[in-house]
């Protein structure tokens, strides 16, 4: 379903489908959501199913496709400023966690996605140090909440 980190025709239909899915917080896993970020080159809001990995009270996105994801990309050029969705839309800002920083992340997000486990060249179950070797490859994010001022509705208005 994924070619050189790309989906093809069947893993983009299904993505779209299920990011409606996962944006009505609908018949999906509890940590499924919709990511909603600003296209990089059309401007456009472009919309996808991620899942949220938990790590020591913090929640993270991580780029199942390294580096070279669209999503990343346009997270990136956005200067992190996204929307998640699951029921209620919930503006936030990604931070990308350093590279040394990653492993013990990498490991929570391959028990919690098993969608991802056939993207990362190693097991679920292996020590903190494998997860070391391949953290520079797999972008994560940490997500922070962006709070509105009171009596200000925030929107996709609101991103860059």
């Amino acid at each position: 379903m994924y070619r050189d980190g790309r989906p093809g025709r069947l893993a983009s239909a299904m993505n779209r489908l299920s990011a409606v899915q996962f944006s009505a917080g609908v018949l999906s896993p509890r940590r499924a959501v919709t990511l909603e970020v600003r296209g990089r080159r059309t401007g456009r809001m472009v919309s996808l199913p991620v899942v949220v990995a938990d790590h020591e009270g913090q929640r993270y996105l991580v780029s199942m496709l390294g580096n070279d994801a669209n999503w990343v990309r346009n997270v990136r050029a956005a200067g992190g400023q996204a929307i998640l969705r699951r029921g209620r839309r919930e503006p936030v800002h990604l931070t990308e966690v350093e590279p040394d920083a990653r492993a013990p992340i990498l490991r929570r997000y391959l028990a919690v996605a098993p969608g991802a486990r056939p993207h990362l060249p190693v097991d679920r179950h292996a020590p903190v140090e494998e997860f070391e070797r391949i953290a520079e490859l797999y972008p994560v994010f940490r997500i922070t909440t962006i709070s509105a001022t009171p009596g200000q509705n925030p929107s996709t208005s609101d991103l860059p």
